[in-house]
């Protein structure tokens, strides 16, 4: 074998209801776009001796390892508010877990053919969703915000059908703590199915947070991720875009980039989803959102406790937390922008330099990255700042210069569906940098690039 991955799957030691067992679809041509060797070698993984074509071989699930036991995982979820009963990985498969220098992690195919859950999908991704969930991922990673990693992107030799016509397939090789969501505790609350949440409820505690101590502690710690993570979004000008509870990571890692980006100008109102009519995952609803999605993991906890009365008393109050708790989050993430302390002084300035920004209709990413030309762009709320005594150091580290712009995917994903994948290869190089200055990746777009939409699935 070319990569020798020791799978050793705990998910499958629980029962068959939480899962469906079957093999990847093949595909007819496969080709290696890019392996994430960094990432490989992090995992511990040898990959001297792998060619390109043994890559896509393996990570078009054409040739799997025999430690591999592929299977979809079910799950449910709310989906913009309306709960849906049964979701699943309806384009996925687990091809397993290593025990890695990172911890235990998941290795999944997705785009890799139909599953039980694929709904009337037909399960494979075409070439623009991958390649924007390799950049958005290994992007994320460079920026140190919590998220799935993909260690690799095939084209498939087969074209999918959309909505603009046949297109190129392609399958995304993601690593991640593991795929359990808010929505996999959800799919058995809403059954009824006390002993399969007792199983998970134990088997999360164990895999990923072993001093909790019970179901509240359970809650009280995916509410800190939660919090953290995505302060860090708002810290970077980062929408997720499809906050439904099935998107929600039980690890704490950002998963499921779909309508996702950056922002260039700024206003707190900002929404990029072609389907979110009503704003409800704009740039400012994400941490109410992720308070409410909170308040589903909670109940869908509550049939585990042995009084449930008590626990939906106990279960609120850690929920009422949450408000707090974030405000605390936002604070650490924004105050190193601006090279300060976590302090309450730090947070005003941040807040006012943010309406600034908003009434100025100014680049997010740029202005945080040069702050010292606030003295001409906001001159009172410069002198203020600098009144403070910041570290300029600090707030350097932590301003990134470059971002995947949304307008600099599209134009990678545009020259990837006539199989040119320089501009894929150049962006990535320059994401995977983001505190080195390089001009071409940090200008905004002109109006006729700009991208006002990004659109869901695969």
């Amino acid at each position: 074998m070319p990569l020798s991955l020791p799978f050793d799957t705990t998910y499958l030691t629980l029962p068959d209801r939480f899962y469906t067992r079957q093999t990847a679809a093949p595909v007819s041509d496969p080709q290696l776009i890019v392996f994430n060797h960094a990432l490989a070698a992090d995992l511990g993984l040898e990959t001297g001796t792998m060619t390109d074509a043994e890559a896509a071989a393996i990570f078009s699930g054409n040739a799997l390892p025999d430690t591999a036991t592929p299977f979809a995982q079910v799950y449910a979820g709310h989906q913009f508010g309306g709960f849906s009963p049964q979701l699943g990985d309806g384009r996925a498969l687990h091809l397993g877990e290593l025990d890695s220098p990172l911890g235990r992690v998941d290795i999944q195919l997705k785009g890799s053919g139909p599953t039980p859950y694929s709904r009337s999908g037909d399960g494979r991704a075409w070439v623009g969703p991958v390649l924007r969930e390799y950049l958005m991922s290994c992007a994320m990673q460079a920026l140190d915000i919590p998220t799935t990693k993909a260690l690799a992107a095939v084209t498939t030799g087969d074209r999918v059908l959309r909505e603009q016509g046949p297109l190129p397939g392609a399958i995304v090789t993601r690593v991640a703590a593991s795929h359990i969501r808010v929505g996999t505790f959800q799919f058995f609350a809403a059954r009824g199915d006390v002993e399969a949440l007792e199983k998970l409820t134990g088997y999360t505690i164990a895999r990923h947070y072993p001093d909790a101590g019970g179901p509240s502690g359970l809650l009280e710690q995916v509410m800190a991720r939660q919090a953290r993570l995505v302060a860090l979004w708002m810290a970077h000008g980062f929408i997720h875009g499809v906050m439904n509870t099935d998107n929600v990571q039980i690890a704490g890692e950002t998963i499921d980039y779909g309508p996702c980006a950056f922002m260039d100008t700024y206003h707190p109102d900002t929404v990029f989803s072609s389907i979110d009519h009503q704003g409800r995952y704009a740039y400012s609803n994400q941490p109410p959102i992720t308070h409410w999605n909170l308040a589903q993991f909670a109940t869908a906890l509550v049939p585990v406790m042995p009084d449930q009365d008590q626990a939906i008393e106990d279960f609120t109050a850690v929920i009422n937390r949450f408000p707090a708790l974030f405000q605390s989050e936002w604070t650490r993430a924004f105050a190193p922008k601006l090279g300060l302390p976590a302090t309450d002084q730090a947070a005003v300035l941040a807040q006012d330099l943010l309406d600034h920004m908003a009434k100025a209709k100014a680049d997010f990413t740029n202005t945080f990255a040069n702050l010292h030309q606030t003295a001409t762009t906001f001159p009172d709320w410069h002198k203020t700042w600098r009144a403070a005594d910041p570290d300029d150091a600090l707030w350097a580290r932590h301003n990134p210069q470059v971002i995947p712009r949304t307008h600099k995917i599209e134009e990678a994903i545009q020259a990837a569906t006539t199989g040119d994948y320089a501009p894929f290869h150049a962006l990535l190089a320059a994401v995977t940098n983001p505190f080195t200055k390089n001009e071409p990746y940090m200008q905004p777009p002109d109006p006729n690039e700009k991208v006002l939409q990004t659109f869901c699935g695969t």
